[in-house]
């Protein structure tokens, strides 16, 4: 590991072992900077049964993100939050479960890759997402970070081609991040129809666990998404709460209820 790395949990390495151990994972997910006391909700995460936590810097320009996502941005921003101060942030606080952040590449690339990749390992994160990359312009960032041993993983989308989504399988590090639609992040009454068996086709490509994202909202949803996959992401049910006045006990308890209800599911 590089001198500059702090200690973090490796993402690939913990979500194998839960998986293979027989266990659905699950990924919560808050906005940086979006409450004074933000990292106090990773601590609710972690003890609330969470396999890793999401963390999104908060960006003017979202391409993916829905309205709750992009209200956290917002609120975020306005309260002066920058990729410096969130990472500053992350570098006074420990959880015992990996830690991912999701980003656009334009914020990337205004620090550099290489620079960005090691601010990210100096604060302990070991997971990086960045869905608007194309796999095509992936290079440099695949090695930047490589070298700072931060796990690139990738977005598969169900409009993928085949040949696609086996590349995304073979590149993506960490876990596989699998789209339920084509759709924006955000809270839906049900999750789309062809969600499970996209999770189960990438699967076939792929040894790393496979997550299904977007739209994932109730303990319900959650358990009908973790047929198929190996687990799910679930971020705007979480970030509704936390824009709603929620404190870290109270959104830890439905990460809670997620846990119990994929636990139950496989008891």
């Amino acid at each position: 590991m590089n001198a500059t790395t702090a200690t973090g949990v490796a993402v690939g390495p913990r979500l194998r072992e839960r998986r293979d151990a027989g266990h659905k994972l699950l990924l919560p997910y808050v906005t940086g900077g979006v409450s004074a006391e933000w990292t106090d909700y990773l601590r609710a995460y972690a003890d609330a049964g969470a396999d890793a936590v999401e963390i999104g810097l908060p960006f003017s320009e979202p391409m993916i993100d829905g309205p709750t996502v992009q209200e956290a941005s917002e609120r975020a921003l306005h309260r002066g939050a920058t990729v410096r101060g969130i990472l500053a942030d992350l570098r006074r606080v420990r959880v015992d479960v990996p830690l991912v952040v999701m980003t656009y590449y334009h914020l990337v690339a205004r620090e550099g890759h290489a620079r960005f990749c090691a601010a990210l390992a100096e604060a302990g994160v070991r997971g990086l997402i960045v869905p608007d990359l194309p796999l095509e312009e992936l290079a440099e960032l695949e090695q930047a970070a490589a070298d700072a041993e931060v796990e690139l993983i990738l977005v598969a989308a169900p409009s993928g081609a085949p040949s696609r989504l086996r590349e995304i399988a073979a590149r993506s590090r960490g876990f596989v991040y699998a789209m339920t639609g084509m759709i924006t992040t955000g809270e839906r009454a049900e999750l789309p129809a062809s969600a499970g068996e996209f999770a189960a086709r990438l699967k076939t490509h792929a040894d790393l666990p496979v997550l299904l994202g977007f739209g994932v909202s109730t303990p319900e949803h959650a358990v009908a998404g973790a047929q198929a996959a190996d687990g799910v992401v679930v971020a705007s049910a979480l970030m509704r709460r936390v824009l709603d006045g929620a404190t870290p006990a109270e959104v830890g308890a439905l990460v809670a209820e997620l846990r119990a209800a994929l636990d139950a599911a496989q008891g």
